[in-house]
């Protein structure tokens, strides 16, 4: 077996053991609204987006009412989770697209998510992993820091990053390894100053400044 597969699956069984059962950073909705969530999430943190979205899905609770919703009321409900005015026109114009080509329905397909306006392969992964149980690898910055200390592959491109991920660890594997990184990548990898003296990883690290 390749060494990189088996090193994967090492590390996947480490963090799986070290990492709670249920690992979850923006609050569990319904797919539309998850997805909402996961685009406003852009540049701020989950807790931020927690705190507007009560508020959002009470005056917008689906595709078809914030298709139609006020720009200036939702640039005011999300204006704390930054770059809102970009923001409010994306999951506007994103909910404008599921009503109109998918009957007010969230798709399910890769390619068709894609096409929606703010949906990127993260924020399409995220869904699907997190609310949809389809696998998928999600590639945020914490997941790339920690999976390029690891396996040193000297690029952050997400697409990169995932793919590497996918072709070395089943695919049944793949969203709780996305969960498991990405919160050793908040709690103990972080991007300034690791806490390495600490870390089940350490002895998989290939970064020569966490050793």
């Amino acid at each position: 077996m390749d060494d990189n597969r088996v090193k994967i699956r090492q590390i996947h069984d480490v963090l799986d053991k070290e990492s709670p059962a249920d690992i979850s950073f923006l609050q569990k909705r319904d797919p539309f609204q998850f997805l909402i969530s996961v685009i406003l999430s852009a540049q701020t943190t989950d807790e931020r987006v927690n705190q507007v979205t009560p508020e959002l899905f009470a005056s917008y609770p689906d595709a078809r009412s914030l298709a139609k919703a006020d720009l200036e009321d939702v640039k005011r409900i999300i204006h704390p989770t930054g770059f809102y005015n970009a923001k409010a026109r994306h999951i506007i114009d994103c909910a404008k697209a599921i009503v109109e080509n998918y009957n007010g329905e969230v798709p399910t397909n890769m390619e068709e998510l894609l096409t929606l306006p703010g949906v990127g392969r993260k924020t399409a992964n995220c869904l699907r992993s997190n609310v949809l149980g389809l696998p998928g690898i999600v590639v945020d910055t914490h997941f790339s820091r920690v999976i390029n200390r690891l396996f040193a592959l000297g690029t952050r491109d997400p697409l990169i990053v995932e793919d590497f991920v996918c072709s070395n660890l089943d695919p049944e594997k793949w969203n709780r390894f996305s969960m498991t990184v990405n919160l050793h990548g908040r709690n103990i990898c972080h991007a300034s100053g690791q806490e390495c003296s600490i870390c089940p990883l350490r002895d998989y690290c290939q970064d020569p400044t966490a050793k």
